[in-house]
């Protein structure tokens, strides 16, 4: 937090303005803590009761992580938190308990630093947060977009595609090593390099399982052309459809940042039977983040799945300045990447956010039961309409679409 000068009011007096830099809100890390601080208990639990939704009817239950993990959030200065998410008790079915984790974080040097000592550094940071999460027992673990390099599509340089690498590289091989260290299925975006295709450039998620093998990937479907993201200067839309993948603690898919803008996008991962569905994004405030915790929140209730958002941390500065084409002035920074990382169930309730400017880990327990419990309870399935979807959808995918306006008979008449 920084303080300005003061400036002087219409009465003369002298008010200090605050503005908090380091990306807090008014020098809290996140939503939560800054109510929690400032609102009565009996307040504050209504609050969260509006914000957060109940989970079957009840708060979201909490869960104290293990020292260890406790002892290298400390240590290493993330921000850990851990919840669980429970289903009604079935007569038929045994629960079907996963722990799932997310990790954002900042990079860990400056842009400007060389590549291979940047690559080299953030792996380094990730390992303890990792440790954390495996010795927390996560069964899945989802990063951030693109987390093995800055987010540097903002700047249109092309020097940055060094970063790009094969679906098996170096990240993958750094992950695979945590995979079969504690069983646990890892999903890793990467900007991949597809070697056997002319070296095309993707950004893409490979899923590795949790005995170190590489289950499959998805390339992002929607590329941004909005701001600064300039990520079409790199990559197009992905080839990969819609896949789930099927893994040992359950039928998960990867909807790629942008991707969460688009209700279709949800829509086919959903119809494809995932049961967990993960965000790795990398998003700033000014442009997105009244969205951020409203589109997962609402997919996960409409297509009866888990849903978890990861975004990147802090503000990262790039040696020469651009421009965004809006008349602006041209600035080195793409803007501060807000975090807020959370999860968001079928049943309307979600998990407070990680921080807005800390490096974090965000545990929860989740019972896949939950899912088809909503299912049959709101028939969103059952009451869809897809037949109408799709032909409207067929309909307008042909040059001569006219929409469906009925005007009203006496808009246009002249009056006599």
């Amino acid at each position: 937090m920084e303080k300005s000068e003061g400036i002087e009011k219409e009465n003369g007096t002298v008010e200090e303005k605050q503005s908090f830099k380091d990306g807090s809100i008014c020098g809290y890390d996140s939503l939560q803590r800054l109510l929690s601080a400032n609102l009565k208990p009996q307040i504050f639990q209504e609050v969260s009761r509006l914000l957060l939704g109940l989970n079957c009817g009840r708060p979201l239950e909490t869960i104290v992580p293990p020292e260890s993990a406790i002892a290298l959030s400390s240590k290493h200065d993330f921000d850990l938190q851990a919840f669980s998410f429970s289903a009604d008790k079935e007569l038929l079915r045994e629960p079907r308990v996963v722990r799932v984790g997310l990790i954002q974080n900042s990079i860990a040097l400056p842009t400007s630093a060389p590549f291979l000592d940047q690559k080299k550094a953030i792996f380094k940071k990730l390992r303890p947060i990792i440790d954390a999460a495996g010795a927390s027992g996560v069964n899945i673990l989802c990063l951030q977009e693109a987390w093995m390099m800055p987010f540097a599509f903002c700047t249109r340089e092309k020097r940055w595609c060094e970063f790009a690498e094969p679906d098996n590289g170096e990240s993958t091989q750094f992950l695979q090593e945590f995979a079969c260290k504690y069983n646990m299925v890892i999903i890793n975006p990467i900007l991949e390099r597809d070697v056997n295709h002319g070296e095309t450039l993707w950004n893409t998620a490979i899923i590795i399982g949790n005995h170190g093998n590489i289950i499959g990937k998805h390339r992002k479907n929607h590329i941004p052309r909005v701001g600064d993201f300039n990520e079409s200067t790199y990559y197009m839309e992905g080839n990969t459809g819609h896949p789930v993948f099927e893994t040992a603690y359950g039928k998960i898919a990867v909807n790629i940042c942008y991707g969460r803008h688009h209700p279709l996008n949800w829509l086919a991962f959903g119809l494809n039977g995932a049961e967990i569905v993960f965000n790795p994004s990398a998003t700033v405030g000014e442009l997105s983040e009244p969205m951020w915790p409203i589109e997962a929140r609402n997919a996960a209730i409409a297509n009866s799945y888990f849903v978890g958002s990861i975004n990147r941390v802090g503000t990262e500065i790039f040696p020469n300045p651009f421009t965004s084409g809006d008349g602006k002035p041209e600035h080195p920074d793409f803007g501060h990447f807000y975090g807020s990382s959370h999860f968001s169930a079928p049943d309307a309730s979600c998990t407070p956010s990680l921080s807005r400017y800390k490096d974090g880990l965000l545990i929860s327990d989740m019972d896949l039961n939950l899912c088809r419990q909503l299912k049959d309870k709101w028939g969103f399935r059952m009451t869809a309409r897809y037949e109408l979807y799709a032909d409207i959808l067929a309909r307008y995918l042909k040059p001569d679409f006219e929409p469906q306006v009925i005007p009203d008979p006496l808009l246009h008449k002249k009056s006599s």
